[in-house]
């Protein structure tokens, strides 16, 4: 497809996926805006735009994943320094939104973390935000700023289509995930299941029970994100113990920290679908790895946004 930009579109990388932002710019017939990122021995963080972004509809890719604090602090100081280069429009694409769950009080005096992250972004300049299966939808709210939140889920459900398996059953690992189980089963034409599970007073996930029927079925696990692996490998080794026949995963965020790959490489999960919406170390990237890109649909929206069309059916 051939995009049409207008002269003033300038789109720029931050560090934290470079590959993702340089597959996007490709998509869109442009080249990134030149701009360095450069850390002091004590860690601060400079930023020079070393090109002209006076008047011009911008568009920042960083996706605020390990480290986190780093990350954001850079998209920060990018955001601050095209607002004093008299940039028009500043549009932070964050494919990975961190701290998204941290998004309400679950104990007194804690923060609310996500609303923190927005204010910041706001309050720096940024006019608008492009984003990707926020772990609560209701981080959007936290924003008084356009925010376009597109969802995962059709880029995997159209791979798993693609697969043909037949006896399919969808299953949410948690209770949090059932909305997300129900979108993938509608497009598979499949049904859910779920797994119940309960956090023990020591802190220790336990499974108490499988709701609906897995035995003999091909299990596709589905989750916003993984991150030490253990729902998922638990999930997974909770319906191999029930009979299921194959048993896949997927997300859109493989956020994969501690020793996520470890418990996942010796779990029963036959293949692991995740997105490039976080870029993934090359020592992580094992064999059961699948990964889809996510780049054909932040260009679409891109390219509405900046032509001023409707954002809307990509949500569909």
């Amino acid at each position: 497809m051939t995009y049409q930009l207008k002269k003033s579109f300038k789109m720029f990388s931050l560090n934290s996926n470079r590959e993702l932002a340089e597959e996007m710019a490709k998509l869109l017939g442009c080249e990134l805006g030149k701009s360095s990122v450069k850390q002091f021995s004590d860690g601060e963080i400079q930023i020079n735009i070393e090109e002209s972004v006076r008047g011009s509809d911008v568009f920042v890719v960083q996706s605020t994943s390990q480290p986190i604090n780093d990350n954001i602090m850079q998209l920060l100081v990018m955001v601050d320094a095209l607002k004093r280069a008299s940039a028009g429009m500043i549009n932070v694409v964050i494919p990975y939104y961190g701290y998204a769950r941290q998004d309400r009080t679950a104990r007194p005096r804690e923060p609310i973390t996500a609303k923190l992250v927005a204010r910041l972004l706001e309050r720096t300049g940024s006019t608008r935000v492009l984003t990707m299966d926020l772990h609560a939808p209701q981080v959007q709210g936290f924003f008084d700023i356009p925010v376009d939140h597109l969802i995962g889920n059709p880029i995997l459900g159209n791979y798993f289509e693609k697969k043909e398996l037949t006896d399919v059953v969808v299953v949410a690992p948690h209770n949090g995930a059932v909305t997300r189980a129900r979108k993938l089963a509608s497009i598979l034409d499949a049904p859910i299941a779920l797994i119940d599970k309960r956090q023990g007073d020591n802190g220790e996930i336990e499974i108490m029970n499988v709701i609906g029927n897995i035995e003999g079925k091909n299990a596709i696990i589905i989750d916003d994100l993984i991150n030490t692996g253990g729902t998922i490998t638990m999930a997974a080794d909770a319906l191999a113990e029930r009979g299921a026949k194959e048993i896949y995963a997927c997300c859109t965020h493989p956020v994969f920290s501690a020793d996520a790959i470890s418990k996942i490489e010796s779990s029963p999960i036959k293949e692991l679908v995740v997105t490039n919406t976080i870029e993934i170390p090359e020592e992580q990237r094992i064999s059961k790895l699948t990964t889809l890109s996510v780049a054909p649909l932040l260009v679409e929206a891109i390219e509405r946004i900046h032509n001023e069309k409707a954002v809307s059916p990509l949500f569909e």
